[in-house]
């Protein structure tokens, strides 16, 4: 159940708020969930055409939303966007960062240049909006962050992903490192930590790298995995996303929600 007036007024800059297909991945739902319960969202992508979907939905229960396209990769892009969303809403409240992806490998096998590519796209992405976002909430006295790992950044999970599991574990320790640092200025750092959930992603890519694009292959294989015995979707992340993100979270900071059906916990 929504509550509309949870984020009146607050402005959200929402990064990977797009989707590689129709349905609920975890950028997507974040935007339409924080929009349908008030907020401006400030909807962030590399490309156009992965956001059409989210502005519509949030069209479609009258939200607000403003869309950018960004390399959150690139710092000079990332501070533009940052500078373009105060321009708009002229302030920043809610920041979620939601780029990411992984790739197939070890540290023997893996091109140094996926390494890099890695660290860039789920790493360094994040530290460039926290950059840029910092100081304007430090201006107006507080805000939210809220970044998204991944349960590969807490335990094997099944495939050899090694840059992928290194850069989500340094995500997590990033948050409480400026955690601690920004608590003085009223900023909370929290990170959701997804499991095995049925994104959009899992159809694009995910079963063509791992079952030869037999889906329903891949998806037996992560439900056998959850201890609840489905899975969840971005809207999932999204709804612990909006917790952390509001008052009722006012206390809570430097730490993590998992998001997985219990799949961190069992032993096999």
């Amino acid at each position: 159940m929504t509550r509309p007036d949870r984020f009146t007024d607050r402005v959200a800059i929402v990064c990977g708020a797009g989707c590689v297909g129709p349905g609920w991945g975890n950028g997507r739902a974040v935007a339409v969930a924080l929009a349908a319960e008030g907020a401006k969202v400030f909807a962030v992508d590399l490309h156009l055409s992965a956001l059409e979907e989210t502005v519509s939905r949030i069209e479609e229960i009258g939200g607000m939303v403003e869309t950018y396209l960004c390399d959150a990769t690139k710092s000079d892009q990332v501070a533009a966007m940052v500078e373009a969303c105060i321009a708009k809403f002229d302030r920043v409240d809610i920041l979620v960062n939601c780029v990411g992806g992984s790739a197939a490998g070890g540290a023997v096998e893996m091109d140094e240049a996926v390494w890099n590519a890695q660290l860039a796209f789920n790493l360094t992405s994040v530290f460039l909006t926290c950059k840029n976002v910092i100081p304007h909430m430090q201006a107006q006295g507080g805000g939210a962050i809220v970044n998204f790992s991944s349960t590969s950044g807490l335990r094997y999970t099944g495939a050899a992903q090694v840059a992928y599991a290194a850069t989500k574990a340094a995500v997590i320790q990033m948050g409480k490192v400026l955690a601690v640092q920004h608590a003085k200025d009223g900023i909370r750092f929290n990170t959701v930590v997804p499991g095995q959930l049925h994104t959009p992603m899992v159809e694009a890519r995910l079963a063509g790298q791992r079952f030869g694009g037999d889906v329903d292959a891949l998806i037996a294989s992560r439900v056998a995995r959850i201890p609840l015995g489905f899975m969840g979707d971005g809207r999932d992340s999204a709804a612990a996303v909006l917790f952390l993100a509001s008052d009722e979270a006012r206390f809570i900071t430097g730490t993590e929600i998992v998001v997985d059906g219990g799949m961190t916990v069992k032993c096999a």
